[in-house]
Formats: structure tokens, C-alpha cells, sequence
């Protein structure tokens, strides 16, 4: 059987994921000066954490006939000092399979509201190949880098939904799972 260069680079980039969850992690501690009480409940509420994105949903800007369906998987290890990493795997506008690799912060209690918070990544994707490669800038045989600015909402201590603009071509739905 003969793999197409598009799946090999989106299983160089599953493993790229699998190698950094691999990667130990360095807890955030309380200062020594700290109670135990206090101690328990810093590590409690400043510990890392999973998280898994879906999203079933994404509203293109210009209606095309071209465009499909956008469905995503991903997930994100969300660090105790709010830093975060994290990959996605999704079908592009057009049907192809892609991915997205990246890093990024989170900015938690936003405009003093706890539920709301921001989020930024700043990663590589890949997809947008053959006739569909100029749809995003910077592709170079597939590979582009991506920045993708998201602003949340808490449902739950372990759900939220976020919505993210992907450029000039669509905002994107997701729903988030903290584990």
C-alpha cells in the first residue's frame, strides 16, 4: 500500500504530539513560608491539567461551494502557570486532513469575570496542499506557521466552549473537557 506524502506529514506531526506527552512536566510549588492548609489548596487549584477540544462547527466568513464541513480533535496540556501546548487534528475547509501543533498562554479571570478567559497559540499546521495550498499564507509544501487568538467561557470547574477567528476565513466553535 502506498501512503500519500499529505498522510505522511500528518503522522510526522502525530508523533511530534505523542513525543512532547512524553515530556515530564515541572510542577508550580507554594512558597515554603505557606501553611499546609494553604499548600493543599495552591496545589489543588494550580496543578496541570488535560484538556480535550472538539468542535462540530465552523462559520465561514464568504460562503463558498468548495467549502466542507470542519470538524476538529485535539489536545491540551494545560501547565499550573497558565503556559499551555497542545496538537489538533482536523478536516480543513476543503475536506483534506490536517493538523496543528503548537504552544500558548492563557489569561484567566478576563475583564474580572472568573467564567471568561483568553487564550493565544502560536504552532505549525498542515494541510491546504494541491490546488488548495494558496488558502493560507506562508505554505511551503503543506506546512504553515499559524497564530490563533480564542476567548472562552467557563460552563463548569471542567467545561467550556470557546470561539476562535481562523483570519479572514471563518470563527471556529469548540467545546473543552478539563480531565
Amino acid at each position: 500500500m502506498r501512503i500519500s506524502t499529505g498522510h505522511r506529514h500528518l503522522a510526522s506531526l502525530a508523533l511530534i504530539g505523542w513525543i512532547g506527552l512524553q515530556v515530564p512536566q515541572v510542577h508550580a510549588q507554594a512558597p515554603p513560608a505557606a501553611s499546609t492548609d494553604e499548600v493543599i489548596q495552591h496545589n489543588r487549584s494550580a496543578e496541570d491539567k488535560w484538556e480535550l477540544t472538539i468542535s462540530p462547527y465552523a462559520y465561514h466568513w464568504t460562503h463558498s461551494p468548495e467549502h466542507r464541513s470542519v470538524y476538529l480533535i485535539g489536545i491540551e496540556r494545560h501547565l499550573a502557570d497558565n503556559w499551555l501546548w497542545g496538537a489538533g487534528f482536523f478536516s480543513n475547509s476543503f475536506g483534506q486532513p490536517s493538523g496543528y501543533a503548537y504552544y500558548g498562554y492563557r489569561w484567566d479571570n478576563l475583564f474580572n469575570q472568573p467564567s471568561l478567559y483568553a487564550k493565544l497559540t502560536v504552532g505549525v499546521m498542515y494541510g491546504y496542499v494541491g490546488e488548495y495550498k494558496n488558502k493560507v499564507p506562508l505554505n511551503h509544501g503543506g506546512f504553515s506557521p499559524l497564530v490563533i487568538p480564542a476567548l472562552g467561557y467557563r460552563l463548569t470547574k471542567r467545561d467550556s466552549v470557546q470561539i476562535a477567528p481562523l483570519g479572514k476565513a471563518a470563527l471556529l466553535f469548540t467545546y473543552n473537557r478539563s480531565f
